[in-house]
């Protein structure tokens, strides 16, 4: 096999995200449940003979270098000499990108990931999913999840995932034409870092209006970008709207897919928003198992 195309990196939100404390070098101890949603980038991957790594499109705003992909890949090249002891085979990425940067649904992070699970299995690597999660992490904190590829209970900065149920539900999302930094969320001297720490027990199964917890990094991002705050408001009038990770995307749970339909309808003209569905397992997960790519 020489290629790979047609690669899904879904969305993630984050139904609840408490800061419960933060380490000594200053990285904050979260609790979060991460949902997958069928909304995504597509990647495709094409072997290159000559051991080099490159993206063949443009992604306004990210330089190839600086590029979460292109760096996973490379460290993924360099685990493959070290266990292989020759040169890893050189690929191509092509992304088509519809999500949004400073969104909070992980869009990065989700390529970064794709990428490694399909240059594993382009390259025949061997590695297993845990040894991709620890190459991913140094890069993002929301790699090994979606490595993880499923809904989990996660912890620490991260790192820590336990599977758990979730809804299986539609969601209304709107992205309030913000893009919020993530750094400038946590450095916020108003960023509240003690919410008293809640057990995977307490989170309901299939907990479909979203009730649950809150989203500590949200007065944050609506009071330093109003957009955010403005979204908030007017989703909450359909339901337990909130932001997902640091901002500044805006969501809703619905039960069904003509409610997210009803809903969407009445969207403001100035705000994009769409629908997507929750995912129990990352579709690339499926594909490379059935060999269906």
């Amino acid at each position: 096999m020489t290629s790979l195309h047609d690669c899904p990196a879904p969305a993630k939100l984050n139904l609840f995200l408490h800061v419960v404390g933060r380490r000594a070098d200053g990285y904050h101890l979260l609790q979060s449940v991460f949902q997958l949603i069928d909304r995504g980038d597509t990647l495709h991957f094409d072997l290159r003979g000559d051991g080099r790594v490159n993206r063949t499109t443009d992604v306004p705003g990210v330089p190839e270098e600086s590029d979460l992909i292109v760096r996973a890949l490379r460290r993924l090249a360099d685990a493959y000499q070290e266990r292989h002891g020759r040169a890893a085979p050189g690929i191509a990425v092509a992304v088509e990108k519809i999500l949004p940067m400073g969104g909070g649904l992980g869009g990065g992070s989700s390529d970064a990931a794709t990428a490694l699970m399909a240059a594993n299995h382009l390259w025949q690597a061997g590695f297993t999913d845990a040894e991709l999660m620890d190459i991913g992490l140094p890069l993002g904190a929301d790699i090994p999840f979606f490595i993880y590829g499923q809904t989990a209970f996660v912890e620490g900065v991260g790192e820590a995932m336990q599977p758990v149920e979730g809804p299986d539900c539609w969601y209304v999302v709107i992205e309030p034409g913000v893009s919020v930094p993530t750094p400038a969320i946590f450095t916020a001297e108003d960023l509240t870092r003690d919410t008293k720490p809640v057990r995977i027990a307490d989170f309901p199964a299939a907990h479909l209006l979203n009730e649950f917890g809150k989203n500590d990094l949200q007065a944050v991002a609506s009071r330093l970008f109003p957009p955010v705050g403005q979204a908030v408001e007017w989703l909450g009038e359909y339901g337990a709207a909130r932001m997902t990770g640091s901002g500044a995307c805006v969501f809703c749970a619905m039960p069904g897919e003509a409610e997210a339909d009803q809903v969407l309808g009445q969207v403001p003209g100035n705000w994009r928003a769409w629908k997507a569905r929750s995912l129990k397992r990352h579709p690339m997960k499926s594909l490379l198992q059935n060999n269906e790519l």
